[in-house]
């Protein structure tokens, strides 16, 4: 069985959302996405997003949904192949409209800079070494 992992996350504006990822260089499958949600592919095959709107992600749950700008409950955190991929995905994201909470963490054999989407998600891209 293939194992996958699908994030879900409630957006203010599904469109504005799908143009920010877009962005990123993150593809959407046409066959799961509509008015209500966007099926988004951050590593094909194995890690996607299906992007909700809130009062859509709202009927799927029975608590109040969390304003990301205000509070977080998880950090999304993806593995990139090199410090170039960690720095290009960031100045992606901020030329999308996103912003930096945080300067880049240099620990020689680890390097890893986030950002805050623009509905206050936060995102952690790391590169290891593979030595480490």
């Amino acid at each position: 069985m293939n194992k996958q992992i699908i994030l879900n996350l409630p957006v203010k504006d599904l469109e504005k959302s799908r143009a920010f990822f877009s962005a990123l260089g993150f593809t959407f499958d046409p066959r799961f996405s509509g008015e209500k949600a966007a099926f988004m592919n951050i590593v094909d095959g194995s890690i996607q997003a299906m992007l909700t709107t809130e009062a859509f992600f709202q009927s799927l749950i029975n608590k109040p949904v969390v304003n990301a700008k205000q509070a977080n409950e998880v950090v999304i955190c993806l593995s990139c192949e090199s410090r170039q991929e960690v720095d290009s995905l960031i100045a992606k994201a901020v030329a999308a409209g996103g912003r930096i909470p945080h300067p880049p963490e240099d620990h020689g054999f680890m390097y890893d800079q986030g950002f805050e989407d623009i509905d206050g998600h936060l995102w952690n891209l790391v590169w290891t070494a593979q030595e480490a």
